[in-house]
């Protein structure tokens, strides 16, 4: 089941995607990775998908990615004595951490770590942004604020404090549980809600303990200050656009997307772009003309990933939402301009040798009438390394171990198999070819180049390029031995 195309799609399960039917009707509409929303629903919810997930992939015989989503902590109000107030502009309003029942004047907010990060002058946005507060004064049991942008306040909505970087860790006690289950049950990756700073990847790594990669969620203004850091220690990236445009002025998300994606790339490491890309799906089968541009934008930036929410988890119509992106995608790729665009923002310092050998690798299959780059590799790194270069020929990735096969479902263009161990490059070769032609990549007329490591099964040791014909005669009476 060769995709078409080289970005890669990511469906969110949920109530409208939970039996075997639904979910193999996604994969393969064009769902390369399936996110698993640890907000919602039990960890026996959680392991059913999980088992159907892997019971598709065994019987498709393609590695299938699937990424559980952290809750991360979550800010919210308490109650109201009639269930809501409403705050008029210019009226005084109270945050505190009384438990009685809010009123139109106070309310409970039971995170004194909050309090504790205030100061005269921030703000408090509730509600996804919907109202707006400034804050007066405050102390370690309260904050004094004006309603700036008033309305309906009502039980438990959601606080967010976008210009402070507030003393709390990523990880909330049920995110930990959570995050062991999942590493339990062998998802491939963990995304990290409410990241602030590298030391909360840092921390996820540790509990994760090589069992899956993370993927850290951009999400908050002080995420988007410590980027690169964050980039540095984390295998992934996301960026979820729903909390940044609370927390964000709209206008300035679509820059930071674009400087997001690009470093990340330039990295060589895989970013999903995520939150509203066709919203209006959940109830309608067609999406408006603004969420397709919306989603061919995230493409001609050269994201690896582009991500669907409630659209598959709980609209009226996953497949066509699936199916939409997939349309969207395969003709952004064949658009001459969209070779433009990628190929000018490629800016890459290569200081490795494996840096060269892709770089050469791109450059060759270019220039003369090569197939595909088909490359070794046990961790996948040198898979993401031809994928940050985004060659205009398929890469056909090849690896003993499952696992990387599945990560790599998340990064651009690459197509994985699994291959017997090899010792010699000659085997390599000839394992390549054959995954070349029973993949419909090339034919026996045709050439791949091959990368690979010698020692083998050795990481980081990618050193050697071949220019292989795929008649494997050819390649026998070449190298006898």
């Amino acid at each position: 089941m060769r995709r078409m195309r080289n970005v890669k799609i990511v469906a969110t399960l949920g109530p409208a995607s939970s039996d075997y039917a639904m979910i193999r009707a996604l994969f393969e509409a064009g769902a390369d990775v399936f996110r698993l929303n640890m907000s919602h629903g039990t960890h026996e919810d959680i392991r059913a998908r999980h088992e159907i997930i892997r019971k598709v992939e065994a019987d498709l015989s393609r590695p299938i990615a699937i990424l559980a989503d952290l809750q991360g902590p979550k800010l919210r109000v308490g109650t109201f004595a009639d269930g809501s107030a409403e705050l008029v502009e210019g009226a005084a309003f109270r945050f505190d951490l009384d438990a009685e029942p809010g009123t139109a004047q106070r309310v409970n907010l039971p995170h004194p770590e909050i309090f504790a990060a205030l100061e005269a002058g921030s703000t408090l946005l509730v509600n996804d942004g919907k109202l707006r507060l400034r804050v007066e004064t405050c102390g370690k049991d309260f904050a004094d604020c004006i309603v700036e942008v008033g309305g309906t306040i009502s039980n438990r909505k959601g606080v967010n404090v976008p210009d402070v970087l507030l003393p709390l860790a990523a990880l909330s006690q049920k995110d930990r549980v959570d995050l062991e289950f999942a590493c339990q049950l062998g998802v491939d990756w963990l995304a990290l809600s409410f990241v602030q700073r590298p030391e909360d990847v840092i921390e996820a790594r540790a509990l994760a303990n090589g069992r899956a990669a993370i993927l850290a969620k951009i999400e908050k203004p002080a995420a988007v200050k410590s980027y690169d850091a964050i980039l540095a220690v984390a295998d992934g990236i996301m960026v979820a656009r729903g909390d940044l445009g609370v927390e964000l002025p709209v206008h300035a998300v679509p820059p930071i997307q674009k400087q997001l994606v690009r470093k990340a790339r330039a990295a060589a490491k895989p970013v999903i772009v995520a939150t509203q890309m066709l919203e209006s799906m959940i109830e309608s089968p067609v999406p408006t003309r603004a969420e397709v541009s919306d989603v061919a934008t995230a493409i001609y930036e050269g994201a690896d990933a582009v991500m669907l929410s409630a659209e598959s988890a709980a609209g009226k119509f996953p497949i066509e939402a699936v199916t939409t992106m997939n349309n969207v995608a395969i003709s952004v790729e064949s658009d001459a301009t969209y070779r433009d665009i990628i190929e000018a923002s490629r800016r890459v310092t290569r200081t490795t040798v494996a840096d060269g050998i892709v770089a050469a690798a791109r450059e060759i299959a270019e220039a003369t009438d090569i197939k595909a780059i088909c490359c070794f590799s046990q961790t996948g790194t040198t898979i993401s390394l031809v994928a940050r270069e985004r060659p205009r020929v398929p890469i056909v990735g090849l690896t003993p171990l499952v696992g990387t096969a599945r990560r790599l479902c998340l990064t651009w263009g690459a197509h994985c198999a699994i291959t017997e161990e090899q010792d010699r490059f000659k085997g390599a070769v000839l394992a390549a070819v054959k995954v070349a032609r029973e993949g419909g990549f090339a034919t026996e007329k045709d050439q791949i180049v091959v990368t690979a490591g010698v020692p083998f099964n050795v990481t980081g040791t990618t050193n050697i390029l071949r220019v292989a014909p795929c008649d494997e005669r050819l390649i026998h009476r070449a190298d006898p031995e």
